[in-house]
């Protein structure tokens, strides 16, 4: 049986190696290939008689894991400088923007399907169908142009940062109170101010630790770092951010002279190392992540025809939205209005939502359908704009 496990496990992860080395020909997203592979072999296991037991409480673990590292690797290659300042500025006006107009909207929409819906209800179910997943967004754009590509991984990490944010806000706060706003920008600073200590932290341990493991403990004590922060529900996305462009930017930095006591020469050297070992974490953990996600659907969750009108109508209210905004901020439509994927940022809020607060349209089946909608919308998209 071990054998088995084995095999089974080494043979999906090399089928998912292919997946990612053919989409660059192909332009099919990976994560569609993923959690079809994931659906196939639990049709396989039923079919067979191979009792698996419930694999739905590694979903959360793995999702955040693969979070963290996704927007590690993608901020560890972002350059950050003052010609970079108008890209930074656009691409969070185009997270932020349309990630609340659709939240509101979407909000009221589900307040008139069901007037019983508290609005704080409605708002906290919108916010995880509005958030654009860097986990696929991130990955789909590396063959594209250097500008698009910066663009995309910083628009969709901090969509994820301000999705956070913004959700804990809501659920966790009664709306239109001035103390919950205040308690809230105290945490943002708080959380600010935790990240540069602990990104100074990291970078001198990096630098020094001679030992011959020493990119372990570092990503331990990041998971570490990032996992308190969430207890107390601060915002702790913008350390894993903040991390990444300081480590990923020490060229640029070195001219501060408490960064240069760093040796940030010689720090380079193994931040390049670093950087190639988080890659290889985050094709794992990702992959394991939509795979198991995709063992755990259900094909009626797929087909179910309720949530199919709410996931076609959210979608093109939320390409109607981002078409407005990036003409607005002066970007090309082309391909970028249709790189808004929903991935794993979505799922983890989505199961973040404490049942008293759930409302019965907004589903597993919904988010599902969201997160398929939206990268064959993607796929189609990149694939015109290569044509063109």
């Amino acid at each position: 049986m071990t054998a088995t496990i084995i095999i089974t496990f080494c043979v999906l992860l090399l089928i998912a190696y292919v997946f990612d080395l053919t989409s660059s020909k192909t332009l099919i997203p990976s994560v569609i290939l993923l959690l079809l592979l994931g659906w196939i072999v639990r049709q396989l296991s039923e079919t067979i008689g191979i009792h698996i037991p419930d694999l739905s409480a590694l979903l959360p673990v793995f999702g955040t894991i693969g979070l963290i590292l996704i927007v590690l690797e993608g901020s560890l290659e972002l350059e950050l400088n003052r010609s970079k300042t108008g890209l930074i500025k656009r691409s969070a006006l185009v997270a932020l923007v349309p990630l609340l107009a659709l939240a509101f909207l979407l909000a009221f929409a589900f307040q008139l399907s069901d007037p019983a819906i508290s609005f704080r209800n409605a708002l906290t179910n919108a916010v995880p169908l509005c958030v654009i997943s860097s986990s696929i967004a991130i990955p789909s754009v590396k063959y594209l142009g250097a500008h698009n590509r910066e663009f995309i991984t910083y628009e969709s990490s901090l969509s994820d940062i301000i999705g956070v944010v913004f959700f804990n806000f809501v659920a966790l706060n009664e709306l239109g109170q001035a103390h919950s706003v205040l308690s809230s920008a105290l945490q943002l600073l708080l959380m600010i101010g935790v990240s540069f200590a602990a990104t100074i932290l990291l970078a001198f341990l990096l630098g020094r630790i001679d030992h011959h493991i020493k990119f372990v403990p570092i990503i331990l004590l990041v998971l570490l770092i990032y996992a308190l922060a969430k207890l107390y529900h601060l915002p702790s996305l913008i350390f894993i951010l903040i991390l990444g462009l300081f480590l990923g930017n020490l060229d640029e930095l070195k001219r501060f002279r408490w960064v240069s006591k760093l040796k940030p020469d010689e720090l380079n050297t193994e931040v390049h190392k670093f950087r190639d070992l988080v890659t290889e974490a985050t094709f794992l953990v990702r992959t394991a992540f939509f795979l198991l996600f995709g063992y755990l659907i259900e094909t009626a969750e797929v087909l179910n025809t309720q949530t199919l009108a709410w996931a076609v109508a959210i979608m093109a209210v939320a390409l109607l939205i981002r078409a407005m905004q990036l003409k607005l901020s002066g970007i090309p439509l082309f391909p970028m209005l249709f790189i808004m994927p929903r991935g794993l940022i979505n799922i983890l809020l989505f199961l973040s939502i404490i049942p008293l607060q759930q409302i019965p349209f907004v589903n597993k089946s919904l988010v599902l359908q969201l997160v398929l909608l939206s990268t064959i919308i993607m796929m189609f998209g990149i694939l015109f704009s290569k044509k063109e």
